[in-house]
Formats: structure tokens, C-alpha cells, sequence
């Protein structure tokens, strides 16, 4: 059950996200450096526990981009944040049945796949973009690569994802699932 996975990677994207200390870095997630990229994780965060819990979504005074949540204490309400989304999706009830993410009405376990996947794409993005290296368990990054597949082409037309990255047929799981996302693996800043 994907629900299992949250946890660990979880706690390795909080690993990597509390050591990022430039946030002006260019990350290999297209259009965000470091804050960007943080501040989007901080925007969208209460959206998906909204969802999962299954209540209104939060009141937004204004675009992601205005938002300016990468304050002195965002690693605090980082980790907040990402230890509900992991007591959310991290029961069964979460991932069943639909939901609604703002306007859209989803099957539930779509939710809790993006949820795995802000963990690990983005968690690969701040580690890309800080010096470090990403743990994940291939069981994680083979359901990421599984739900990217599933929704590639409907995320790259919202431009959620950039174009497929091929990769070679000994590619990691991880690998596999960053190519899945539009995402190459062998980015450097």
C-alpha cells in the first residue's frame, strides 16, 4: 500500500529540505530556485491536506508566487505541514473513494499520490539543487514512476511536468520515476 511509503520518504525529504541553505539555487524543477520551490511546497501543502481530510480547501489571499511563505520559520511550518500530510494520507480511509482538490473532483488515492510524489520529486529537486543525494526505497520511487506514467500526459499539458527524459534500461527506480516526471536525471546546477 503506497500509504506505507509516505513515512520514510517523508522524513528523507525533510532530511534534505532542512539542510538547503541557498535558496536562490537553481533546482531541475523548471522556473524554481530553492525559496520557489519551498514556497510552493508551503502554498500547496494545505490544499492536499484539505483534500484528504476532505474539507473546504484553505483561503488563499493571492497567487503561489505572491505568497511569500519561505519566511525565517519555514522550516518549522515545513515540517509541520509535512508531518500532517503524513498522519493524513498515512491511513487507509485517505486514499479511498474521491475528493475534491479546489474545484477538481479526484479518486482519492490520486491525492495520495501526489503527496508521494511532492516528497520525492521535490525532495530529488532540493537535493539537486543543495549538493545532496536523495535516499528512497525502490518501492516508493517505483509507485511515483507508476502514478507519473499515469498522469504524464494530462500533467505536462497543465505543465505540471516537463517533456518525458528517456532513460536507459538500467536506470534506477528513482531514475525512472524523475524521467517519468520530465525530470533528467543527470541535472546539474
Amino acid at each position: 500500500m503506497t500509504a506505507e511509503l509516505l513515512r520514510p520518504a517523508a522524513a528523507e525529504f525533510l532530511r534534505v529540505a532542512h539542510a538547503v541553505a541557498d535558496l536562490s539555487a537553481p533546482t531541475p524543477c523548471a522556473g524554481y530556485d530553492a525559496r520557489g520551490l519551498l514556497n510552493h511546497l508551503l502554498y500547496w501543502g494545505p490544499w492536499l491536506i484539505a483534500a484528504g481530510r476532505r474539507e473546504a480547501p484553505p483561503a488563499t489571499s493571492g497567487a503561489e508566487a505572491e505568497a511569500g511563505l519561505v519566511t525565517d520559520d519555514w522550516r518549522a511550518a515545513l515540517e509541520k505541514q509535512t508531518e500532517t500530510l503524513v498522519d493524513v494520507f498515512g491511513t487507509p480511509s485517505a486514499w479511498t473513494g474521491t475528493t475534491a482538490l479546489g474545484t477538481a473532483e479526484l479518486p482519492a488515492s490520486v491525492v495520495g499520490d501526489m503527496v508521494l510524489g511532492e516528497f520525492v520529486l521535490h525532495g530529488w529537486d532540493l537535493a539537486r539543487a543543495s549538493g545532496q543525494s536523495l535516499e528512497v526505497a525502490p518501492e516508493a520511487a517505483m509507485a511515483v514512476y507508476g502514478s507519473a506514467v499515469a498522469m504524464g500526459e494530462q500533467a505536462r499539458s497543465m505543465g505540471v511536468y516537463g517533456p518525458a527524459v528517456k532513460v536507459g534500461w538500467e536506470a534506477s527506480p528513482l531514475e525512472r520515476a524523475l524521467g517519468a516526471a520530465g525530470r533528467d536525471p543527470l541535472w546539474t546546477p
